[in-house]
């Protein structure tokens, strides 16, 4: 973002806008997984990103606010499991945020002009 004092050079990219909600890095990954797959186990997305279960529920409660991911209980063998799916708009949000990344990363690999 831009503040009031600073100037943009002609050509510049504008600044980028990241989703709120997926950036993070805990939620960035939650979303990763899931975009490949139907759903996931909780316990499989927790112990891939190595957090705790309280840790993993607020986040997946974050992005199910948001409308990025639902949650599936049921009950096997006397056991609760739950299944975590990225819906749609996930998945929407999910490509648009991976393409301002993209973005960025490009600016990295742009050539210089040494006479600037």
């Amino acid at each position: 973002m831009t503040g009031s004092g600073s100037q943009e050079q002609p050509g510049a990219e504008p600044p980028v806008d990241f989703d709120e909600v997926i950036h993070p890095i805990n939620r960035l990954q939650i979303c990763a997984m899931l975009a490949p797959v139907e759903s996931l186990a909780f316990p499989v997305v927790r112990d891939a990103l190595g957090v705790s279960d309280s840790v993993l529920s607020k986040q997946v409660k974050i992005l199910q606010a948001a409308g990025y991911v639902t949650m599936r209980k049921e009950t096997l063998n006397s056991r609760i499991r739950a299944w975590i799916r990225l819906t749609p708009l996930g998945r929407t949000a999910l490509a648009a945020h991976l393409e301002r990344l993209r973005r960025i990363a490009d600016l990295a690999q742009a050539p210089v002009d040494p006479n600037e």
